[in-house]
């Protein structure tokens, strides 16, 4: 079975036009004539998210499951719930950094490149990239009207940035998520 969806982007320094296509190719996600620029904010899913010196994203990804006040059940949590999502979220972002492999070492450094996802791992790409949105949108403390701003150019700043991938990467779980809800 497949699919093609196509997306065009711009390169934010040119007036080129690339049009990558992500389609389901047998068990795969595949995302082909994957321009430089978006293959290195791909290379960036895994540290994007990490939370280290930034509380409000680790509030985010760990918060309690009740208000502070029920200390007993905020205790749990912390003892029982909060390691596993660690260890889940870390798995995870290993999966995706092995997937991500595929990008590295290109013979030639600005050729337009394809990154094949194994369907079995896009659970792990769906977890690896919610949390790369919110440690990103944490970090820059983008409001509601920031992230609605899909339509931001061009990109004059590493706040500018984020935002970019936050929606890039949201572009893409929203691709995956299309394909498995077809399986």
């Amino acid at each position: 079975m497949s699919s093609n969806f196509t997306g065009t982007c711009c390169w934010p320094r040119s007036n080129e036009q690339t049009d990558m296509e992500i389609r389901r190719q047998g068990d795969c996600i595949e995302i082909s004539e994957l321009d430089p620029f978006l293959a290195e904010l791909l290379r960036q899913v895994p540290e994007s998210t990490n939370t280290e010196g930034v509380e409000s994203a680790q509030q985010r990804l760990f918060s309690s499951p009740a208000p502070a006040s029920e200390r007993e059940m905020c205790a749990e949590w912390k003892l029982y719930v909060e390691p596993e999502l660690r260890r889940l979220f870390h798995t995870a972002t290993q999966t995706v950094a092995v997937d991500l492999q595929q990008l590295n070492g290109s013979t030639k450094p600005f050729a337009n490149s394809t990154l094949r996802i194994p369907a079995k791992n896009s659970d792990a790409w769906l977890n690896v990239l919610n949390q790369a949105r919110l440690v990103i949108a944490a970090k820059y403390n983008f409001s509601e009207a920031d992230l609605c701003d899909h339509y931001r150019s061009p990109i004059g700043s590493r706040r500018d940035l984020g935002l970019f991938q936050v929606n890039f990467y949201g572009f893409l779980q929203e691709f995956i998520l299309h394909e498995l809800q077809k399986e």
